[in-house]
């Protein structure tokens, strides 16, 4: 069996350092808001080269607050990607505002910017670019974009932690960039937990009293806020794990370039790296007509795959009230032909060649 992702193996690598992190605060009974946490928010700061770091409770609510943070609210528009996870769009209908799907680069998957550019209505307000499995936007192009028609940017990087262009982090180029820790992402928890990047004091400010029912100080609270603080052990957890994010990284790119390799003459279509960012390889996504037997022979050999995302957020039923009217057809064709492969820094070489083959046999049926 070759799984997605293989947590267990990763655990057991770094067993001795987790275990003693999460007993170190066990010990410590400092479970809420304690020195792990912002130990944790220090050191990924500067990792990501950013002046402040806020950890929260998931990824959705990293976008969440970030949003509320920027002022985004209701009668504005914010302008996203269909295709990627909903939590995306759901942020955006939290705080009040509309979400305004176009359509994606056929090659990166991620935002097309003529399309961004050609969605802006006075109502705008701003554009939250998602880098997509691991790809970072053209975020100097859409930097220009931006500034040009005075919109603010929030970056979705829950897919991209460790990704750069230029040696500048994908979460620094935005008002606020936006993480997740789950489990399976290259830099994952062991359960729920987020972080929103900034180089603004006000937007980190009002990031710790918002995450921390709208109080700054102890019982005194000066807005409605929220119960969505990073846990102590999670930021423990994540502080050893950010040693190696580089490393998992590394190990990522070394096994999408090896499937890149064996698969460079089947006809399928593999990741494309637009040679603006370095990708980090959430997930390895591919496109194929043949999609549904590679998968149903993957499946019947015990290897795991599946399809991010089979419907985009334009097409869920959530969104149908408007979204009517909406077309996005590079968003459509991927959706209806991309499948994803197992990914993680421990896979093998031979569990690599094991896939390949399975797909070689699959083509060939």
């Amino acid at each position: 069996m070759i799984p997605m992702v293989d947590l267990k193996l990763q655990y057991q690598q770094l067993k001795p350092q987790i275990d003693a992190a999460i007993a170190e605060v066990l010990e410590s009974t400092a479970f809420v808001l304690g020195p792990n946490v912002r130990a944790f928010e220090a050191e990924a700061a500067d990792y990501l080269g950013v002046k402040y770091t806020v950890g929260c409770a998931s990824g959705t609510d990293a976008l969440h607050l970030a949003l509320l943070a920027a002022g985004v609210g209701p009668g504005d528009e914010v302008i996203t990607s269909a295709f990627t996870f909903i939590a995306t769009a759901e942020a955006i209908a939290y705080v009040g505002a509309t979400p305004v799907f176009v359509d994606i680069d056929e090659k990166t998957m991620n935002l097309d910017l003529d399309a961004v550019e050609s969605a802006i209505t006075r109502r705008t307000k701003a554009v939250l670019p998602v880098h997509l499995f691991g790809q970072p936007v053209d975020m100097a192009a859409l930097t220009m974009l931006a500034e040009r028609h005075g919109l603010t940017i929030v970056e979705d990087c829950a897919q991209s932690f460790g990704a750069d262009i230029a040696g500048r982090q994908t979460g620094s180029f935005g008002l606020a960039g936006c993480f997740s820790f789950f489990p399976s992402k290259n830099l994952g928890g062991y359960g729920d937990g987020g972080l929103v990047s900034t180089n603004s004091a006000a937007i980190h400010e009002h990031l710790l009293s918002l995450r921390n029912h709208g109080s700054s100080k102890r019982y005194h609270h000066q807005e409605i806020g929220y119960n969505s603080r990073l846990d102590e052990i999670q930021a423990a957890i994540l502080r050893v794990k950010l040693q190696q994010i580089d490393r998992f990284n590394r190990e990522r790119r070394r096994v999408a370039h090896r499937y890149d390799e064996l698969l460079a003459d089947t006809g399928i279509t593999t990741p494309f790296e637009d040679g603006i960012g370095t990708h980090v390889f959430h997930q390895y996504t591919l496109r194929s007509p043949h999609r549904d037997a590679i998968m149903a022979t993957l499946q019947s050999r015990e290897i795991a795959c599946a399809i991010y995302y089979p419907v985009p957020l334009h097409r869920q039923a959530v969104f149908a009230g408007i979204c009517a009217d909406v077309s996005l057809p590079v968003t459509e064709a991927v959706a209806a032909d991309c499948f994803s492969l197992p990914i993680f820094p421990e896979m093998t070489d031979e569990q690599i060649v094991t896939v390949t083959d399975t797909i070689r046999e699959a083509l060939t049926r």
